[in-house]
């Protein structure tokens, strides 16, 4: 508050200016609040900063970790790792892997799923083999057989989608469904092999499970590779030289992706 003035006869003008002179004092006020929410602001500030230093740290040791397990849980034995992914994965962080992490000395190979039966197209197949592409990673495309249906018209829609590079893996069939007789399911598998390797000159691999090998294609396609699924041990049958990748699990991890992938071993040294 002023302080009281001691001329107590003062002109009414004299009083005017008191008053204006309380007034203006009052108005400096505000300054206090701008003050307090600046500390506190600046505050608010201080703990994210904290909060988002805390989490990075807690990010970089968990996908540190990630790489550990990654690596131990590698079979003995082989001369190549490769992964193969598709719209399951979401959009999967290649650039982060293979310009900013180790993972570009620890992948060799990796396959892209680009077609399922006669009309569908994988909604990452694009994004993913340019991405590929651009970075300079081998890789590949496999078509998941809808054994339902002729295979001919599934081999056409996959050939309109993968067009073949000089640098390419060989194409794969992916074959994990039953088809009306084993009779039907192997001959649609011929056919489609057939065709596809009579259209790109490369003779095509054959992804499937261990279960399905052992109980449906060992006797079959002599003259073809393949491609093993077995999580739990190292089948024996790994020693047939037509195999040539396993799967060993559908449960890696990778930084910076949070669902799992699969993860295979090569016998040949890409």
């Amino acid at each position: 508050m002023a302080k009281s003035n001691p001329m107590n006869a003062v002109t009414g003008n004299k009083r005017l200016k008191s008053t204006t002179k309380t007034t203006t004092r009052r108005k400096k006020t505000p300054k206090k609040n701008t003050n307090t929410f600046l500390y506190s602001t600046l505050i608010i500030i201080g703990i994210l900063g904290g909060v988002l230093f805390l989490y990075h740290r807690y990010q970089v040791k968990k996908d540190i970790n990630k790489l550990q397990n990654f690596v131990l849980n590698i079979p003995e034995g082989f001369k190549s790792v490769g992964i193969d992914v598709s719209h399951h994965q979401g959009k999967v962080p290649w650039n982060n892997w293979f310009s900013k992490s180790p993972l570009d000395t620890l992948i060799d190979f990796v396959y892209c799923k680009a077609t399922e039966g006669s009309n569908f197209v994988d909604s990452e197949w694009n994004r993913n083999r340019e991405t590929l592409n651009e970075l300079g990673v081998i890789n590949g495309a496999y078509h998941f057989l809808n054994p339902n249906t002729y295979s001919i018209p599934q081999a056409k829609h996959f050939l309109s989608y993968w067009k073949k590079r000089d640098i390419d893996l060989p194409p794969v069939l992916d074959v994990e469904q039953e088809g009306p007789t084993d009779k039907i399911l192997i001959d649609n598998i011929y056919d489609w092999l057939e065709y596809v390797e009579k259209e790109t000159g490369i003779k095509p691999i054959i992804y499937t499970s261990l279960n399905f090998f052992e109980t449906k294609f060992k006797n079959e396609f002599k003259d073809y590779q393949f491609w093993i699924a077995s999580y739990t041990y190292k089948p024996a049958c790994i020693n047939d030289k037509r195999i040539i990748n396993w799967q060993y699990t559908d449960q890696g991890k990778l930084p910076a992706l949070d669902s799992k992938i699969d993860v295979n071993v090569s016998k040949i040294e890409f």
